[in-house]
Order: structure tokens, then sequence, then C-alpha cells
């Protein structure tokens, strides 16, 4: 009867009723600190920068180096970016040089995040540290990472650098001496671009905030725990769809602080053709001839690295490359590579197309891309053409259609879809996965030729998963995507493109809408060479890529080889508007070129990346690392690692950690990025979890109240 007399106490009833929802209210906490990924602005407190104190590491500006001490951070007066080009025909060899100062009393490892161009095949590391300059190595990437440990723990200068994805690496420099300037200078070769008679190459200058799906892995770590690990830089936490957030979310710089970081290029072209314009569009240039090639720098000095860089070269028409040959001979071997413009074939018939379009309307879209984006796809709808069928679906957090399904071109149609899409607005998570498979659905058993075309950032960690939805639902479709905004994910837009037999172009400001959407359509609109097979009368060459992707008008069909017979001549065949068509091309007075083998395994290991998913994936892995070691290249599986012999860091003394914050792209919302109450890792499930809880709690205050004093009176008059 002592329990009895205890609950009818009031006091003590009401008291167990609100420990009881107290004890909810913590729960729900403790699941909204691990449902909700840490936000860059609270990544970790207590930042030194100099002998100032920055509360939140997105004070500090892109690409500056940041020291840990004794948990709290110093900066690094950073000296400059220097990146130095050398284009050669179609060859382009960039060394990018970043300058940095320890201006701690401490000794430091620094841990830094970068994006280079989704073709890049990088090769050299140095690590400049005063006088010593230590070259790299290259190693299986295990290998690597354990040699560096080693080295940072007995003491010794080293350097390490990895991929994280093909436009994203990173890099390690340990043992940094107090008061010591370091230059860390990565170098990559890549082939440049050359579409519709316009030559054409890009440099990414920041990592644009990655939206990361998925539950949050129980492993991972917040606050200043994720930048002590060796494998964690990011404010994202790893989840089961994106394992390695931590690496490809650098911190992020909040709008107006003063901390800017400058970036100076300079690039030597030699074409080898006369040229006719040279132009940039997003950055002001000065171009100086001298006899037949150009000096070419950006004229504003201090140009902050916060959206991509590129430059453009028009040949006059007359000189204007059918066909380019380069070679280099290597170890008994020749490397080829092999350029070739199809001849253009007229439009035939018009045919009735679905066109399905698709934009992304998330929070990394805010700002100016979701402008561009809106002006593009409202130009878009006005060239739709009557017989043809559309339909508009807009994606964030949630996929929503226009229409249930795809409606005939009518004015009544058209408009209603140009009303909707200037009414969208970005905001919200990059769900991506289930726009594609909308998109990529309902695809029916007429005759009418499916185009999907996809406006987007690319801003999305989870590439791999969303490249196999493609090549598992693609059917009859054939995908477009359009790359939005200041810093674009190169690397999906190309990929998917590939994946979905369709094409890519970028829109970087507004007054680009009109340019590159129409030469889009002409594309799109024109007949396809596909089913592209080469003959080369050898037996014994070795060609990447394998499998040759479909050409639209004005893409010229790039390949590398390697024999060790002498090159003779190659049939190119294919079908083009249902017809056969073929070509025969000589392989001789071919210009020899440094390099051609490294840019031959870089398009190999990219193949063979894309086959891993198969059954012998132990076997290709093998071959990427044998591919990569022997040219001494960065892959998923190898990486560049640089030590010191002698130990310089005395036992007695700590080493301490840094990360580097990046710029928000230009353009770009910082609030729609990182404003959001509930960011991208929170999963639908466990919001709706939340809330039911939250909902719970509230229940149970409005029923305790009354629960109370009816549970009072029984306990007083149990009879009444």
């Amino acid at each position: 009867m002592k329990s009895n007399h205890r609950l009818s106490n009031p006091k003590l009833l009401l008291t167990s009723v609100w420990l009881s929802s107290g004890s909810i209210i913590t729960f729900i906490l403790f699941i909204l600190f691990n449902s909700i990924p840490v936000n860059a602005d609270e990544q970790t407190q207590n930042v030194i920068i100099g002998s100032d104190i920055v509360n939140n590491l997105t004070d500090i500006g892109q690409g500056t180096l940041l020291f840990k001490q004794a948990h709290q951070y110093s900066k690094a007066a950073q000296l400059n970016i220097d990146v130095d080009m050398v284009v050669t025909g179609m060859i382009n060899r960039v060394s990018v040089t970043q300058s940095f100062t320890n201006t701690t009393d401490q000794w430091q490892e620094g841990i830094y995040v970068f994006p280079l161009p989704e073709n890049a095949a990088v090769d050299r590391l140095r690590l400049k540290i005063g006088e010593r300059i230590i070259e790299g190595q290259i190693k299986e990437k295990q290998v690597a990472k354990k040699i560096y440990q080693q080295a940072k723990k007995q003491g010794k200068q080293a350097a390490l650098t990895e991929q994280e994805r093909p436009n994203i690496f990173t890099t390690s420099v340990a043992n940094i001496a107090p008061h010591e300037t370091i230059k860390v200078e990565i170098e990559y070769q890549q082939i440049v671009n050359f579409d519709n008679g316009i030559f054409s190459l890009r440099f990414p200058m920041v990592v644009g905030p990655r939206y990361i799906p998925g539950s949050i892995l129980g492993s991972t770590l917040v606050g200043e725990q994720n930048i002590d690990s060796f494998s964690a830089t990011g404010w994202a936490k790893n989840t089961d769809e994106v394992p390695d957030a931590e690496r490809i979310t650098p911190p992020v710089l909040q709008p107006g602080s003063d901390r800017k970081n400058i970036i100076a290029i300079k690039i030597k072209l030699d074409a080898g053709l006369a040229l006719e314009k040279i132009d940039s569009p997003y950055h002001a240039i000065q171009v100086d001839r001298q006899s037949d090639q150009y000096q070419i720098v950006l004229k504003q000095e201090s140009t902050l690295a916060n959206r991509d860089f590129e430059l453009t070269w028009k040949p006059h028409p007359s000189v204007a490359p059918k066909a380019a040959l380069f070679t280099e001979d290597l170890n008994g071997d020749t490397y080829a590579m092999i350029m070739m413009v199809p001849p253009s074939v007229e439009k035939s018939e018009s045919i009735n197309r679905e066109i399905i379009y698709v934009i992304d309307t998330s929070g990394s879209m805010g700002g100016q891309s979701i402008i561009q984006a809106r002006a593009a796809l409202e130009l878009a709808l006005t060239r739709l053409k009557s017989g043809d069928r559309f339909n508009v679906i807009q994606f964030n957090s949630q996929t929503q259609s226009l229409f249930n399904q795809s409606e005939l071109v009518t004015p009544v149609s058209i408009q209603q879809a140009i009303n909707y899409v200037l009414t969208l607005t970005a905001g919200g998570g990059t769900e991506m996965a289930t726009a594609l498979r909308t998109a990529l659905s309902n695809q029916g058993d007429n005759n009418d030729l499916r185009q999907v075309v996809f406006l987007t950032d690319g801003s999305i960690g989870n590439e791999q998963a969303l490249f196999e939805i493609i090549q598992n639902q693609l059917g009859r479709s054939r995908l477009f995507t359009i790359g939005i905004g200041s810093a674009p994910n190169s690397h999906f837009m190309q990929r998917a493109a590939n994946f979905g037999r369709g094409t890519h172009t970028y829109i970087g400001k507004l007054g680009e809408v009109q340019t590159r959407m129409a030469a889009l359509f002409e594309k799109i609109e024109s007949p396809v060479l596909k089913d592209i097979s080469i003959d080369w009368m050898q037996t014994n060459m070795e060609i990447w890529p394998q499998k040759i992707i479909d050409l639209y008008k004005g893409e010229p069909l790039l390949i590398t080889a390697k024999t060790n017979q002498q090159l003779g001549e190659i049939k190119i065949t294919g079908k083009v508007a249902n017809n056969n068509w073929s070509s025969s091309l000589k392989l001789d007075g071919g210009q020899s070129r440094n390099g051609i083998s490294t840019l031959w395994a870089r398009n190999k290991i990219s193949a063979l990346m894309q086959q891993k998913r198969d059954a012998e994936f132990e076997s290709i892995k093998q071959t990427i690392i044998e591919t990569a070691i022997e040219h001494h290249l960065v892959s998923k599986y190898t990486s560049l690692v640089a030590v010191d012999v002698t130990p310089v860091r005395p036992k007695d003394e700590e080493l301490d950690s840094h990360v580097i914050p990046t710029h928000l792209p230009k353009g770009w919302d910082h609030n729609k990025v990182f404003g959001q109450q509930f960011p991208a890792t929170a999963t639908d499930a466990r919001m709706n979890f939340i809330m039911g809880l939250l909902l719970m709690l509230i229940a149970s205050l409005i029923y305790f109240p009354e629960w109370t004093q009816d549970r009072q009176k029984c306990f007083l008059n149990p009879f009444s």
C-alpha cells in the first residue's frame, strides 16, 4: 500500500509527470543532435587568426591554411596561389602552386581540399619548405598513407596527395616548422576541349558545398574530433550513401568576411594555327601576342578564387582543324592521341520528340543560379514544336511534376509551363535520385525521340549512385546535362551525360543563356553519329576509351592508343540518321608531344573505373593500380607521397593539425545552403520520427494535467 500512497500524493505525481516529459525532451534533443549534420558555421569554436579570436571556421577565406593549436586554430598568412598553364595544340600542362607561411610557434600539419578539372592527370607533387624540395612518389593508396603517417610520427617533413573524386583532391603536409614558408606544387596534364570549332579549357577554383544524403554513420564524431581525425576535414558527417562526406565538404567562408584569397593565372598559348578570337567569359584577361604564341594573364591582380575560370580560343575558319595526330615514343611503345571532326550532316525531317525538363531548385541553386536556370528553361520551352510532348520536373528535398504525364505542345500548355517555371524558387536539399527515376520512368512504347534535359549545379556527394540509376533506367532516353552557376560539379555533368548517351554544356552567367542554350538545341535537334567503331588494321593496339560515346554536331572523335608497331591507317564507321557512315584517316605526319602516354593512362583508368562494379572488380582494381603506378598517376587507389629523410621536429614538440575553409561559389546564397533548420543529411524517415515524438510530447503536456486531476480524485476517493 506504500506505493499507492506515493501515487496518491499530487505533488509527487506531478513531479513524476514532468520528469517523464523532461526525459522525452532529452531524448528528442539527443536524436536531433545526431540527425542534423554539422553546419559549416558550427564546426568548431575559438579560432585564432594572428592575434584575433574568430568563433567559426567559416570566418576564414578559401584556400587559407589553418593550424590547430591547443583546441584553437591559428591562420597561416597566405602568400599567393599561382597557376601556370602551357597549352600546346590540344594539350595543357598545368602547375598549381600554393604558398603559405606558418605564423605560429607550433609545429603544424596541414590538410587541404582543392578542385581540379575532371580530366586532370595528376602526376607530380613537389613540396618546398625553406630551401628543401621534396619530390612525391606514387604508391598504392594505403601504403602511401602508412608511409605518411609514420613520417609524421617520426617528425619528418612529408606530404600526401589523394584523390577523393576525379575532380576533388586532398593534400596533407606534416611537420611544418614554426614561421616557415611552404610551397606545394601540384602538376597535371589534360586534353583541352574542342567543340563546334572552338577550343576551351576550364580551371575550377573552389569546391562547392555538396549535398550529403543518407543516414549518418554511427562512428562519425562531431565538433573538433572531426578535425583531429586524419580522414576528416569537412563540415558534413559521413553517411551510408556518402561514407567519405567529411573529406569532400571543407568549411565555408561566411559572407562579409574581409579574409580574401587571391589567385593569379598565367597561360602560354601555342595553338599551332592562326586564331580569330581569344576570350574569357568570367574573368577579364590581358592578351599579349609574341609571334605565333600568346601570353595571357588575369587583368585584376586581386582575383578572388570563387568561380571557375574558362578560356576559349577560336581558329580562323580557313584553318579550323578537321583532324589532328599527336604521338610520343616511350620505352619501345608509341602512344597516339587522335582527334577527328566528322562532317556535319543536314537535319533530316522533323520527328516528334518527348522532352522532359528537370530543374534543380535546391538550396545550392539559390542566388544567381536559379535565375539562370529559370531563364534557360523558359527559353527551352519556347523552342518546342507542334507534335512534341513535354513535362517539367522540379526537385529539392521533394520531386514534383508539372503534369501527371507528358502533355502535347499547345499555346496553352506552353504558357502554363512558363508560368510554373517563373514561380520556382530555391531551397531545401538535393534529392536527385528520385528526380532521375521520375524523369526516366513512363517511357511508353511509341517511337518518339525521348530526351531528358537536366539543369543543375551537380552539388551532390553521391555521384556514383546516380550514375548507376542512369545506367540501369536509361532505356531509350537520352540525358543532357546543363551545369548551372559559377562552380558546377563538372565530374557529374560530363559523366552523367556520357552514361545517358547525351552531351553537356555550362551556363555560368545570365548573359550566356541565349548562346549556350542555342548551341545545345542545335546538337539536340541534329542527327547523332552513333554505333562508332574503329578498325585499326593492326592487331596489337590498345585504345582508350574502348567504348566510344555518341557524337553530336560539332563534337570530335577523340581517342588515345598504344602500340609497339608502326602507325598506319584507321577506318572509322558509324551510323547517322539511320544511314551508314565511314571515313579513313592515315596516321602519319603527327606532331611529337610529351605526355601522350600520361593522357592514355588517364583515359584507361577512367574507363576501367566505370567497369569496376562488375564481378571482376578485384582484377580491374589491380589493373588500375598497376597502370597508375607505371605512369606515376594519382587515382582512387594510388597517391603521391613525399618524405624527407631527416627528422626535423624535436620529440618533445607536439604536432598540431589544420583545416582549410573555402569561399562560397560566386552568386550562391549562403543562407539557402547553410541557413536551414534541417540541412542536407537529415533523412525524411528520421524527420518524421522526430516530428512524431514532438507531437507525443505536446499531447502529453495537454493530457497529463487532466489525467493528474483524475488520478488524484481516484486515489482519494476510489469509489466515487
